[in-house]
């Protein structure tokens, strides 16, 4: 009998290559299971970040405060708006901006500042992406008091509406969580990418509709400036914006945004799920 040696055996079955499917959507379902983990990560985070102050993470909610009072006695004046209209403007926009923000900018270094961890820890590496998102919704809810005194100081008409808060944030959640392990793992490759994000992240501040009012300057009675105005629209950020910031103000909502997010929504994740498929198994290596 003729003896089949080990060069002429077929390979290995495919199921067990590093990238596949199922290994992308097992690693982030893993990490969805050990959420004790990524949430005591999380929150000694932030311990450790204020270990020997006084207060500890009030500093949060003192620092978000005093930067938008500041700015908000200053930009009600330079675009001649009512203290009581721009002040919660400008404090849910810088609050929500914070989430987003920090999303991106700390998510350019997720896996990097985690080095140790990955290399020692046999993890999913989604546990970092959730460790980060963990810490960025307690940073949230710190200067959600921000708003919830403006709310008692200047009151908002605000009607049932205000429900839509929730889904609003979920939806800028789940972006956060695709741009995270995208970015991430493209800057873990490429070191350039962390400080290009942080000033891509910094100019489109000034682009999205936070210290100036969007409606206000597209109701400007100059064609020129209303025109323009409208040019906010195709900034992304803008629309993530809007669908907090509407319920939370009790304006009225305008359901092009949601459109806009759920789109965005669907394109993000199929990107990071590519890049988790493609590129999961080399994390490890490129930290």
């Amino acid at each position: 009998m003729h003896a089949t040696s080990t060069l002429d055996r077929p390979s290995a079955p495919s199921e067990i290559s590093p990238r596949s499917w199922r290994k992308a959507f097992k690693d982030i379902n893993d990490a969805l299971n050990q959420r004790q983990l990524w949430a005591h990560l999380g929150w000694q985070d932030i311990k450790q970040r204020y270990r020997r102050s006084v207060i500890g993470p009030l500093w949060i909610t003192i620092s978000m405060a005093v930067t938008v009072t500041a700015l908000g006695l200053l930009y009600s004046q330079l675009f001649g708006q009512k203290l009581e209209d721009h002040l919660p403007y400008l404090a849910v926009g810088f609050i929500v901006w914070g989430f987003i923000s920090n999303c991106i900018n700390d998510g350019a270094e997720v896996f990097i500042s985690n080095e140790g961890l990955i290399k020692q820890l046999p993890a999913p590496v989604s546990i970092h992406v959730l460790r980060l998102m963990w810490r960025q919704f307690l940073f949230f809810l710190h200067n959600l008091v921000v708003y919830f005194v403006l709310l008692l100081i200047f009151p908002q008409p605000l009607s049932w509406t205000l429900l839509l808060v929730l889904p609003g944030f979920a939806l800028i959640a789940l972006n956060g969580a695709w741009a995270i392990m995208v970015i991430g793992t493209i800057s873990t490759r490429f070191r350039d990418i962390p400080p290009v994000t942080q000033s891509m992240v910094q100019l489109m501040f000034f682009m999205t509709p936070i210290v100036w009012n969007y409606d206000q300057f597209k109701s400007n009675p100059n064609p020129v400036i209303a025109e323009r105005a409208q040019l906010a629209e195709i900034n992304p950020f803008m629309h993530f914006l809007e669908i907090v910031r509407q319920p939370m103000l009790g304006s009225p909502i305008a359901w092009h945004h949601w459109g806009i997010c759920l789109a965005i929504t669907v394109v993000g994740w199929a990107l990071a799920l590519f890049v988790l498929r493609n590129y999961r198994s080399r994390v490890s290596y490129w930290v």
